[in-house]
């Protein structure tokens, strides 16, 4: 069994009442307040005493009521030390007694709590990718929405319009969706790109998460572009195939690979998904998402924060 300390949150002893993220592998730079624990309003409910009557916050009921708390604040006290301990071995990885404040930013799963902070979080034309380290420009025309049946970070086109093979689903003429390579042992680039692209193909225009075939399934794709490309100042790939569908026009996939410039330097995966026709984004515009893809607060670049990118 390995005696690494699984990432999350703990108590961050430089910063009393707050707690750091733990990647994993070493201490992040995203904190946030420990929760207050909640008060109780109005008078305690009375519980039974050992002579079978009942008490209130006056009386002996009332006492018991602050000994259970105070217990229950011990069991949680051990229980967060436990947390923090947890690693200490022969060989385990364990989160050091003080965080480091030039700890990096995390990368870690897109299911993992996203800490919040960038001045970019709430700037409708940038889409933040807090967990690993980027900002992408919103297009003309496009948003983010607040959820998606997808669990990954997500823009799209505004318009939507019923789906060619399953008219009682909606569909998007553009969609770009960022997330952390998990599952998988891969550390190439190139590798994981040309792998991913079957995946974004298939989740774009064959089927969709639930298993409808909206566009009416893929017929054939042909490869438009296979290469390496720079990414956030990092050495990147990119594959881009041209789809055919049973039904509607079709479109462009595009699968994006590059390591993150933060935490472990896990890599990123960013899949575009165009729809061919006049109705979809010109081709050109993945290139000109991909060229403004920033690290977060860079300052030579602004980060991409406040940028406008036309369709």
């Amino acid at each position: 069994m390995s005696d690494a300390t699984p990432p999350g949150w703990y108590p961050d002893a430089a910063t009393p009442g707050t707690e750091r993220w733990w990647d994993g592998v070493a201490w992040t730079a995203h904190t946030r307040p420990i929760a207050p624990v909640a008060q109780q309003s109005g008078p305690p409910e009375p519980v039974a005493n050992a002579d079978g009557g009942s008490g209130s916050a006056a009386t002996g009921g009332g006492t018991r009521i602050v000994a259970l708390a105070v217990a229950g604040l011990v069991v949680v006290g051990a229980a967060v030390t436990g947390a923090v301990l947890l690693g200490r071995g022969d060989g385990g990885t364990r989160p050091p007694a003080r965080p480091s404040s030039s700890a990096p930013l995390p990368a870690a799963d897109q299911d993992s709590p996203s800490p919040s902070g960038s001045p970019a979080e709430g700037d409708p034309k940038v889409l933040v990718d807090q967990l690993n380290g980027i900002t992408l420009p919103i297009p003309a025309g496009w948003e983010k929405p607040e959820s998606t049946v997808e669990k990954a970070l997500t823009m799209r086109t505004v318009d939507s319009y019923n789906c060619p093979g399953d008219s009682s689903d909606l569909c998007y003429h553009g969609t770009v969706t960022t997330r952390t390579a998990s599952g998988t042992d891969i550390t190439s680039a190139e590798e994981l790109a040309k792998r991913d692209i079957t995946t974004a193909a298939d989740s774009a225009y064959e089927e969709n998460i639930v298993g409808d075939r909206i566009h009416g399934g893929i017929t054939s794709h042909r490869q438009l572009a296979s290469g390496s490309v720079s990414v956030a100042g990092r050495t990147g790939y990119q594959v881009r195939w041209r789809i055919t569908t049973g039904k509607g026009p079709g479109g462009y996939v595009q699968s994006l690979v590059f390591p993150s410039t933060v935490g472990s330097e896990s890599l990123i995966v960013v899949r575009y998904a165009f729809d061919a026709g006049p109705d979809g984004p010109p081709l050109s515009l993945m290139d000109t998402i991909t060229e403004a893809i920033r690290p977060i607060d860079d300052s030579g670049t602004s980060g991409g924060v406040g940028s406008s990118v036309a369709p």
